[in-house]
């Protein structure tokens, strides 16, 4: 089974993917980043230079990840894993051959609290310059939010509001996928 978690930066969609991993009815469970399938050179994904001229890899955008990849991941652990978890921003796009059933969550969070929180974890944990963080969501990266992230809501089988405890939050999802799909444990 497969199993995307959708969502704005800073939504939790990593900590409900690991906290389903561990929980997972099934036994055992695989978590694809979808932060580790952005390109990584200017010829793939969508490039734009930033105040320095420096190009800089549009993570906003969808045309900036390698989905072909990602599906291959995704393909190869739904080999030896009964449920595959994928979380990122664009994670309802991926599209493995070989998912048995497919179980799509957007993962909802105000952005007040998606931005504080990711000035938390990047800023604050990171030393990423918060002038920066906050200039580029002023100036692009909220449209790409509204943009790219929102319409996947609509396509979801669940929407679960990132602001619950994740304990309360894996029971919800394990219910909702049971009452879908019937779990077999292998």
């Amino acid at each position: 089974m497969l199993v995307t978690l959708t969502g704005g930066a800073g939504a939790g969609k990593t900590t409900l993917a690991t906290a389903l991993a561990a929980t997972t009815p099934q036994g055992r469970a695989r978590v694809l980043h979808g932060d580790d399938y952005y390109f990584h050179t200017p010829e793939q994904g969508v490039w734009a230079p930033d105040e320095s001229g420096v190009p800089r890899l549009d993570v906003g955008d969808p045309r900036s990840l390698d989905f072909t990849r990602l599906a291959h991941d995704a393909d190869a652990a739904l080999i030896d894993s009964p449920v595959v978890i994928v979380d990122g921003l664009f994670a309802r796009h991926v599209t493995p051959r070989t998912a048995s059933a497919r179980f799509d969550i957007f993962v909802d969070l105000p952005a007040d609290l998606r931005l504080a929180r990711k000035i938390q974890r990047k800023c604050l944990g990171e030393g990423f310059p918060l002038d920066v963080l906050l200039r580029n969501y002023l100036s692009h990266r909220r449209a790409a939010h509204e943009q790219h992230v929102e319409p996947l809501r609509g396509d979801c089988d669940l929407i679960v509001d990132g602001d619950r405890s994740v304990n309360e939050l894996t029971q919800h999802v394990w219910k909702a996928i049971a009452a879908k799909t019937p779990i077999r444990k292998s």
